[in-house]
C-alpha cells in the first residue's frame, strides 16, 4: 500500500525535556482532561436547555465537539510518548493522526466563519434572522463545515500514501503535521507542496478575511445603535467569538505563515504546543466566563442535579 521502506516513525518532540518530564506530563494531562471538561459540558448544556437552542449556540456545539475530536487525535499519544521510552508511531497511524488533525482544523476555520455570518445577520439584519439562519440551514451549513473538512483532508492523505517515505524516520515533533512529513518524503513532492498551499490558503485565509470583512460591517452597525445600552449588549455577543477567533488564527497563522522553519523550529514547536494543547481549552473558557446565558444554563443543570441529593436526604 504504501512505496519505500519506512513503516514507523520516531516523535522527537521532548527528548531534550527529560529533567521536566513529569512535570509536563502532568500540566498537559490536566489541560486536557480540563479541555474534555469544559467542551463537553458546553455540548450537554447545549442539547439539554431549552435557552440554548439558538444558532449561535448550535454552531458552539459543533466547535466544541470539533475541539474534542482534535485534542483527543494528538494529547493522549503525547501523553503517551513523555512517559514511554519508545517514541515510535507507525505510519498508518501517523497518517490518520494527520488526518484528523487536518480535517477538523479545517472544519474549526469554517465553523467560525459560519458563526460570525450568524452574528452579523443577528446584528445587521435582525428581520430576517429567523428566516434566514433557521434550524434546516443550520444543520446544512454545520453538516458541509464537517465534509468540506474530510473531503479536502482526504486528498492529501492520497498523496501522502502513494509518496515514497525510504527515511530518515524522525520527526523532531511531538505529532504528524504535514510540513516535518514532506521533508521526509524521498519522492517528488511538488504537487503535494502544491495541493496543501492551495487548499490551506482557501481554507485558512479565505475564512479569515470574511471574519474581518463581517465584523467591520458589524462594528459600523454596533456604531450607529444611538442607546449605549443597546451598543453594549450588540458588542456583547460578539465579544466571546472574537476573542476564539483571534486566539485560534493568531496562532495558526503564525505557524504556518512564518518565515522559515528551519530558523525559528523551537519556536515553531512552541507554537505548535500552543494550537494543539492550549488552544482547544480556551474555547468552553471563554464562552463560560463571558456569556450569561451560559451561566444560566449550568446553575440550572446544578440545580436538577442537586434536588435527587436533597430529596433523598429529606427521606
Amino acid at each position: 500500500m504504501f512505496p519505500g521502506n519506512v513503516t514507523e516513525f520516531l516523535l522527537n518532540g521532548f527528548k531534550n525535556l527529560h529533567s521536566i518530564e513529569i512535570f509536563i506530563f502532568s500540566l498537559f494531562l490536566i489541560i486536557y482532561i480540563s479541555t474534555l471538561f469544559g467542551n463537553l459540558l458546553i455540548i450537554l448544556l447545549v442539547a439539554s436547555n431549552a435557552r440554548l437552542q439558538s444558532p449561535m449556540y448550535f454552531f458552539l456545539s459543533n466547535l466544541s465537539l470539533s475541539e474534542v475530536v482534535f485534542t483527543t487525535n494528538i494529547v493522549p499519544n503525547m501523553l503517551y510518548n513523555l512517559l514511554s521510552e519508545n517514541n515510535s508511531i507507525s505510519l498508518v497511524r501517523c497518517l490518520t493522526q494527520y488526518y484528523f488533525f487536518s480535517s477538523t482544523a479545517t472544519t474549526e476555520c469554517l465553523l467560525l466563519a459560519v458563526m460570525s455570518y450568524d452574528r452579523y445577520l443577528a446584528i445587521c439584519r435582525p428581520l430576517h434572522y429567523s428566516s434566514l439562519m433557521n434550524f434546516q440551514m443550520c444543520c446544512w451549513t454545520a453538516l458541509w463545515a464537517w465534509l468540506i473538512g474530510l473531503i479536502i483532508s482526504m486528498v492529501t492523505l492520497i498523496l501522502l500514501c502513494k509518496s515514497n517515505f525510504c527515511g530518515p524516520n524522525v520527526i523532531d515533533n511531538f505529532f504528524c503535521d504535514l510540513s516535518p512529513l514532506i521533508e521526509l518524503i524521498c519522492s517528488d513532492t511538488f504537487l503535494i507542496e502544491i495541493e496543501s498551499f492551495v487548499f490551506a490558503s482557501l481554507l485558512t485565509l479565505l475564512p479569515f478575511v470574511f471574519i474581518i470583512t463581517t465584523y467591520i460591517i458589524i462594528l459600523y452597525n454596533i456604531f450607529k445603535i444611538p442607546s449605549s445600552t443597546g451598543r453594549k449588549k450588540a458588542f456583547s455577543t460578539c465579544s466571546s467569538h472574537l476573542a476564539v477567533v483571534s486566539t485560534y488564527y493568531g496562532t495558526l497563522i503564525t505557524m504556518y505563515v512564518a518565515p522559515s522553519r528551519k530558523q525559528i523550529f523551537s519556536i515553531s514547536k512552541a507554537l505548535s504546543l500552543l494550537y494543539t494543547v492550549v488552544t482547544p481549552l480556551l474555547n468552553p473558557i471563554v464562552y463560560s466566563l463571558r456569556n450569561k446565558e451560559i451561566h444560566i444554563a449550568l446553575n440550572t443543570m446544578l440545580k436538577h442535579c442537586r434536588r435527587p441529593f436533597h430529596t433523598g436526604a429529606i427521606l
